[in-house]
């Protein structure tokens, strides 16, 4: 995929640039990334002018693809031309806020940060604010950003560090449960129940291979935070106004959070984070409260106006209807072709989202699995088998997903996002053709 001018590029960029990159996920392929050019719809053209079926989408927030619709890029060239920040409120927040808080059933009042990190820490604090507590239990595999509570493995008896720089201190507050295990996150409780401030999860693991909820295991942890005083984060960061549409994937899979978090899509393509929740709960930040949570590009009226326009757009248009069409198509389609070439693999995700997991075992009988991606049946044949947790989707081919199937995919024209964990993500400007093409694509490569 790298050519002589992405080759130059990455030249001048190891000298000027940490790693040549300015996210470590932009380092592969290896030895030289690729860089873009310009995107086109629902492509991207390289550096050197090869163009590719994009699915990384940006990593999710180009819920439009590449070239917004006429309104969206208005909206977004009257609020430049009127002065590109003041530090002072406006309508345009205003709007986005009212807009969230009228199709989102849990959010009554809202704060704009900057990126999902942000809305993630803020949240956390606010949380520990709000039940003076300090502990705060995630999910292993689950994604929320770089901060400091959040880059932590191990158990809930040994957290540690995931990244040098994280003092042991932080990670003794933060408790890593396996996604999808009602008893170890009972057992948590049982334990820390008094201390512990909120549970951080996603709706679904989205950057740790796309794995759904098993039956009843968000009820779980609504109730285990009941009957403790903890609050219930939802991170939607990335299945924000992409999973459920315009009610998000809390509407879709019926959870009610204390607090959850947005970015990606909210800001239309632009940086983003918000957090949003039960008024009682969000008057804790300041002024009103005692929470310190506060940014210069907060509410940044570029991104309101890219956010509120291109919400207003999937609203009026049925985006949603086209991009999950599209995905339950793809889905279905490699569920096809795995049952044929690769029966140990795993077709997962949702609505707009997709993955192929390089699983290893399998049921050898293919009647009666699901047929758009991995739903947690129970009486699916491959209930038993399918990832429920993080562990279980770094357990499969991670190596030959990498080295030998994405670079393979980006030889028939296929961008995938670099590795086995990142989901990747249909766009309006994608197209039928461009699904039969990506399937053509994973048909040649599985049966070779």
């Amino acid at each position: 995929m790298t050519g002589p001018n992405s080759k130059k590029l990455y030249d001048r960029a190891i000298s000027s640039l940490v790693g040549g990159v300015n996210s470590p996920v932009r380092a592969d392929p290896q030895p030289t990334p690729a860089f873009v050019d310009h995107g086109e719809g629902g492509h991207i053209v390289d550096a050197d002018g090869s163009k590719y079926l994009d699915y990384i989408m940006g990593y999710g927030p180009l819920l439009l693809g590449h070239d917004l619709p006429e309104l969206v890029r208005e909206a977004i060239d009257e609020a430049v031309a009127a002065g590109p920040m003041y530090g002072a409120p406006t309508e345009l927040e205003i709007e986005l806020a009212e807009f969230i808080a009228s199709h989102v059933k849990s959010v009554e009042t809202l704060r704009f940060v900057n990126s999902g990190t942000e809305a993630t820490s803020a949240a956390v604090r606010l949380a520990r604010g709000h039940t003076g507590r300090e502990k705060i239990v995630v999910m292993q595999g689950g994604y929320h950003g770089g901060h400091e509570s959040f880059l932590v493995k191990g158990t809930p008896e040994r957290s540690r560090p995931s990244s040098a720089g994280v003092p042991q201190a932080f990670a003794e507050q933060t408790l890593p449960v396996p996604f999808n295990d009602e008893q170890a996150v009972r057992s948590v409780f049982e334990r820390h129940g008094d201390d512990i401030a909120a549970v951080l999860t996603e709706p679904l693991l989205g950057n740790h291979g796309i794995v759904t909820p098993v039956e009843g295991y968000h009820e779980t942890l609504r109730d285990l935070c009941d009957e403790s005083g903890a609050l219930l984060i939802l991170d939607e960061v990335i299945t924000g106004f992409r999973v459920g549409g315009l009610q998000c994937a809390q509407g879709k899979y019926g959870i009610m959070p204390d607090l959850t978090t947005f970015a990606k899509i909210v800001g239309g393509g632009f940086p983003v984070g918000a957090i949003g929740g039960q008024a009682e709960i969000m008057q804790g930040f300041r002024p009103a409260g005692e929470v310190f949570e506060s940014g210069t590009f907060n509410g940044h009226p570029v991104t309101m106006a890219a956010g509120l326009e291109t919400l207003r757009y999937a609203e009026e248009n049925d985006v949603y209807g086209h991009v999950n069409e599209l995905g339950e198509h793809l889905r279905s389609g490699l569920q096809d072709i795995v049952e044929d070439h690769a029966p140990a693999y795993t077709v997962a995700g949702t609505d707009s989202m997709f993955k192929l997991l390089f699983t290893r075992n399998g049921p050898p009988e293919t009647t009666g699995h699901c047929q758009s991606g991995c739903e947690q049946r129970s009486d699916c044949p491959r209930f038993r088998t399918c990832p429920k947790t993080g562990a279980a989707v770094a357990a499969g081919e991670t190596d030959r997903w990498k080295r030998v199937f994405w670079p393979a995919m980006a030889e028939h024209g296929v961008l995938l996002t670099p590795n086995q964990f990142e989901s990747q993500f249909l766009s309006y400007a994608h197209t039928e053709a461009d699904v039969e093409g990506t399937l053509d694509a994973y048909q040649d490569i599985l049966s070779s």
